[in-house]
């Protein structure tokens, strides 16, 4: 008797529950060894919807197993799936998937985008084509907008200007003149910046000499090594400046004498020399750049001068000072010692005010202006001084009134 092969070598013949999609039920048997795709067509010959000529029906349906509520593979066979015997499984019709949009939708779609886009510079352009030209003066417009910050600092020059002239009027000129001088010796006692020492002692100059050398030339080690060479037979390089008596404190000292004499001349010189150390106290004042932010921006190849004025314009930061020199360079180190145009509405408000003309005369006032030039950031500290605070405000007020209008 003739047996096929395949029934031979068929697998376990399992019983299985289909349930179609339009409430159809039946009993399908299939071996272990059946492959999905196979169980699906033959599914499929009980649903008036679907046939083998129909290749579509077959894609478009999928076998669900009940009890685990997963999509079965058409690849796999029903071992593989692990299905057992009186299994049930749901025959469903995929959901047909969602069209591909039309063109005029996509260009609608697209248009819109595009008139929701803020106009480029040619669109701008275009529409202002036919529009009148104005040559308005983009640096009248800055101007007009002036920040306190920026303006500060020229109303502060004039007015220690103003303040030197007032306090050298005063009676009292040579016990003023003490207090500048206090003030003065008070600011020479400064730390000198070791590294750039170390630099100058290695190279074989006495320590005094070199810190000499760098109070002079704002802690800068080549123009310190310079000044060291010019002046190496110098017999006054070895005098210190630190403690140094000014030479005008022994004419002070001889002038209050000569006034009690009743020489009018007298509280001439005693003016003159108050004059003279307030002048000083500006020069001890001036601006020390930072000598490792130097260092460091002379390595990416400025000059030394141009790293200096890039320190001084930007308060000894070094990445701002780093942008001013790759930048335009505004504003410039020159600007920074101009005053304000004394013949302005607001230079003659300031003036005029009961406040100020009061702290003007205070030395206190004086000093509070010639640290808000060197350290701009101290301006919060002397705003909440008793004696200082009053005037700043009045100078902060009639500002902002002024810029207003």
């Amino acid at each position: 008797m003739f047996v096929q092969e395949e029934k031979i070598f068929a697998g376990k013949v399992l019983r299985l529950h289909i349930c179609a999609s339009d409430g159809a039920e039946w009993l399908e048997e299939a071996t272990e060894d059946t492959s999905v795709e196979k169980l699906k067509e033959r599914c499929l010959k009980h649903c008036a919807h679907g046939s083998l000529e129909d290749p579509k029906s077959i894609t478009h349906h999928k076998l669900i197993h009940a009890a685990s509520e997963r999509v079965l593979s058409d690849a796999r066979t029903i071992l593989e799936e692990n299905i057992q015997d009186q299994d049930v499984l749901l025959l469903i019709k995929k959901r047909a998937p969602s069209p591909l949009p039309k063109m005029a939708e996509v260009s609608a779609e697209e248009k819109k985008k595009q008139d929701q886009k803020a106009p480029d510079k040619e669109a701008i352009l275009r529409a202002t084509a036919n529009l009148p030209s104005y040559n308005m003066d983009r640096a009248a417009v800055q101007t007009n907008m002036r920040d306190f910050q920026t303006e500060l600092r020229k109303i502060l020059v004039s007015l220690i200007e103003v303040a030197q002239k007032l306090l050298a009027l005063n009676p009292d000129a040579v016990e003023l003149f003490k207090k500048a001088n206090a003030m003065l010796d008070e600011d020479e006692d400064e730390r000198v910046d070791e590294a750039a020492l170390r630099q100058l002692t290695e190279m074989g100059f006495p320590e005094n000499r070199a810190t000499k050398a760098l109070q002079l030339n704002h802690m800068s080690v080549p123009q310190a090594m310079e000044w060291l060479i010019e002046h190496a037979e110098d017999p006054t390089i070895d005098t210190p400046l630190l403690g140094q008596a000014p030479s005008g404190a022994e004419g002070a000292t001889a002038a209050a004498p000569e006034a009690a004499a009743g020489a009018g001349t007298a509280d001439e010189e005693a003016r003159d020399e108050l004059t003279e150390i307030f002048k000083k106290i500006r020069r001890k004042r001036e601006f020390r750049a930072d000598a490792r932010a130097v260092i460091s921006l002379m390595e990416m190849g400025f000059d030394e001068k141009e790293v200096i004025d890039a320190l001084r314009v930007n308060n000894n930061q070094q990445n701002a000072a780093c942008e001013w020199l790759l930048g335009d360079r505004k504003p410039s180190p020159e600007e920074l010692d101009k005053g304000i145009d004394p013949d302005s509405p607001l230079f003659q408000a300031i003036l005029d005010n009961p406040v100020v003309q009061l702290g003007l005369t205070n030395p206190k006032t004086l000093l509070a202006f010639e640290d808000m030039l060197e350290n701009p950031l101290n301006s919060t500290q002397w705003m909440n001084d008793p004696e200082t605070g009053p005037v700043m405000l009045q100078i902060s007020r009639i500002f902002q009134t002024l810029n207003r209008t």
